[in-house]
């Protein structure tokens, strides 16, 4: 019955077995990926080693700014507050989605051979990081992993941490 319709239709066959070798090919991709996702430890440890290097970024940029900018010049609470949450965020922003955007990982990926890649295993888009990045300041991404393998911020832009096989 299927034969006969396909044949009524006029329907190449052909599209059907490029469309099957394709999902085999895709299927084959999730699956090295999955094979290869990092384990919660290791997610740990990036944590810790980021969050280290973005402390130590956030103290040259305070430094910095403060070099540059007299104290008269911010003559209000309000805008040392907004001053210091821009700094703050504005280094946290730039240190993840820069790194990873440039070498798919920042150095705790460095440090444990990992990176991030798309469910499919490709390199991710600008996009992709910078969506990453915004949904690392959810607050409570930090504990989803006691609860999952990935992370909040993983889930929400469609991207994993892997062992880093290249040499």
């Amino acid at each position: 019955a299927a034969q006969i319709e396909i044949e009524n239709r006029n329907i190449d066959v052909a599209k059907f077995d490029k469309i099957k070798s394709e999902a085999i090919i895709h299927k084959e991709q999730i699956k090295k990926v999955d094979s290869n996702v990092v384990n919660s430890g290791i997610r740990f440890i990036n944590l810790i080693i980021d969050s280290v290097v973005w402390y130590i970024l956030i103290i040259i940029v305070f430094f910095i700014f403060g070099l540059l900018i007299p104290d008269a010049a911010l003559v209000n609470d309000i805008v040392i507050v907004v001053v210091n949450l821009v700094l703050v965020f504005g280094t946290f922003f730039a240190y993840h989605s820069l790194m990873e955007i440039k070498f798919q990982k920042t150095l705790g990926k460095f440090a444990t051979k990992t990176k991030v890649v798309k469910l499919n295993g490709e390199k991710p888009e600008n996009s992709d990081i910078i969506h990453r990045t915004f949904c690392r300041l959810i607050p409570f991404d930090r504990i989803s992993f006691l609860f999952t393998k990935n992370g909040m911020h993983d889930f929400l832009s469609k991207t994993k941490v892997i062992k880093d096989t290249e040499k």
